[in-house]
């Protein structure tokens, strides 16, 4: 790692704690590494308590006036890393995600042509494959991994990398211009990965490389109920895939995930298990929301295309 300057950068929001445990243990196992924080302003404790940590460990504090998102966080993040540490490589990491030496080196291995963009193969707290590499299908806007590439191998598909762990060279970076913040919370890793590979650079998952996400994995047994979501996980992931439809397909395809928005948001919402439908009003009124802007983002888009022509 001598030869390139790596930067770790993590966006917190709320997760000092989280800091505290898995950026710790990332930050023993990289001393070369540059530790970049991003602190996405919550409360003026939680500021307080990464501003500490942050001091103890020698950590660079980026202190958000507000909360700017993750893409918004990275792209704070990124500014400080080249500009101020002269970092040559980025890696991004959540707050509950950690990574080891020997990982670290086979993605900037894997990385070395400079116009790679790479994520490890990531596991749960327990072992399981949380991440192998994703597709997003043009036909409908589903999600698949790595099985569905094998049973649909002529289907239309897009790849795309983890933000949870993304290994970013300088010049992948600036081919893909950063995170669209406009995103602020989710589908920004598939948009940056589809933008940066329709530049030119390759999409990789190095499977010699691990990294765990641990959500609390390690607290939860296999039967237990999922937990609902937050209201804002539902509208951004419900509106971004119409976002992202409007940035990067025709319009027949992106008709088509016009068309099942309300599907899609049905199963958005499953992931937050049926007991939360016993009191419906957070979901339903996310759903909603999300469907409704989305769809106000996929019209403003064919406006400005028809008066482009």
């Amino acid at each position: 790692m001598s030869e390139r300057a790596l930067a770790v950068i993590v966006v917190n929001y709320g997760s000092a704690a989280l800091l505290s445990t898995n950026l710790v243990a990332t930050a023993a196992a990289l001393p070369e590494a540059r530790i970049v924080v991003v602190d996405n302003r919550s409360t003026a404790e939680e500021r307080r308590r990464v501003e500490e940590l942050c001091a103890l460990h020698g950590w660079d504090l980026v202190a958000m006036d507000a909360n700017a998102g993750f893409g918004g966080g990275v792209n704070a993040g990124a500014a400080h890393a080249f500009e101020v540490a002269g970092a040559s490589d980025l890696l991004l990491l959540n707050p509950d995600a950690r990574i080891d030496a020997s990982s670290t080196a086979a993605l900037l291995d894997a990385t070395s042509d400079g116009m790679t963009l790479a994520s490890p193969r990531v596991e749960d707290a327990e072992g399981r494959t949380w991440f192998a590499g994703m597709d997003v299908y043009l036909a409908d806007g589903s999600m698949g991994g790595p099985r569905r590439r094998r049973e649909q191998p002529s289907a239309r598909r897009l790849p795309w990398i983890s933000g949870a762990c993304m290994l970013i060279p300088r010049a992948v970076w600036d081919l893909s211009g950063g995170f669209d913040e406009e995103y602020f919370l989710y589908w920004e890793d598939v948009d940056i990965s589809v933008r940066a590979a329709e530049r030119g650079a390759r999409l990789l998952v190095v499977e010699d490389a691990i990294a765990v996400h641990d959500e609390g994995g390690t607290h939860r047994g296999q039967r237990q109920r999922p937990e609902a979501k937050s209201e804002l996980y539902y509208y951004y992931n419900i509106r971004n895939r119409l976002l992202f439809a409007s940035r990067h397909l025709d319009a027949a395809d992106a008709e088509a995930w016009n068309r099942t928005a309300w599907p899609n948001a049905r199963q958005v919402l499953l992931r937050g298990g049926r007991r939360q439908f016993l009191r419906p009003l957070a979901p339903l009124r996310a759903a909603w929301r999300g469907v409704r802007d989305g769809r106000r983002l996929m019209a403003g888009a064919r406006s400005r295309r028809g008066a482009e022509v």
